[in-house]
């Protein structure tokens, strides 16, 4: 599967990337018509959820599937259950 990265606000580091590149990978298990997926990392100001921002994005024919997560470490959004 083809994903891009986006960073809004911050620079992002590789570890990152590979780790949601993982991520991704796994959901090819479960849909194999995925076409791409966009992965937003975003900083913003602070508020009480936190102020990392991970937004996915993904592509199958005919539908775009998105979802969004708040938290304070933006890993920590990843790897809960319910997001992938």
């Amino acid at each position: 599967m083809k994903v891009r990265f986006h960073s809004v606000n911050f620079t992002a580091d590789i570890k990152l990337y590979n780790f949601v590149q993982m991520k991704l990978n796994k959901l090819d298990v479960f849909c194999d018509r995925i076409l791409s997926a966009d992965a937003y990392f975003k900083v913003e100001p602070m508020s009480d959820k936190g102020n990392k921002l991970v937004e996915i994005k993904l592509r199958v024919p005919g539908k775009e599937l998105m979802v969004k997560k708040y938290s304070r470490v933006l890993r920590v959004q990843l790897i809960k259950p319910e997001m992938l």
